[in-house]
């Protein structure tokens, strides 16, 4: 897994938004200790985000917004992700800068 090493923490934060690839995901729950305000497990098993309402996201490829104060917590969740199945992306351009396709 590629991540860059730490969120930024200058001031010059973007739009940022998370979602999970749920093919890749293992069901460990790491992501939701990490940050349960975005994170949660369905009864399938797998995680999925939630919108800024707190209501599961369980649609393919459904995005949530990363709250500016969770941004460490969600940088933290895709670093220890055992399956690489977290992905955070610039709202503007849906470039990648944490998770698994990070430049």
């Amino acid at each position: 897994m590629t991540v860059q090493q730490d969120a930024p923490t200058d001031g010059a934060a973007q739009d940022l938004e998370v979602w999970i690839d749920q093919d890749l995901c293992t069901g460990d729950g790491i992501c939701v200790q990490y940050a349960p305000e975005v994170f949660e497990l369905d009864i399938d098993g797998l995680a999925y985000v939630k919108s800024e309402e707190d209501e599961l996201l369980q649609d393919k490829g459904a995005t949530t917004p990363v709250p500016l104060p969770l941004l460490q917590d969600v940088v933290d969740s895709a670093k220890e992700c055992p399956g690489d199945c977290i992905h955070v992306r610039r709202v503007s351009d849906r470039v990648e800068v944490y998770g698994p396709e990070a430049a």
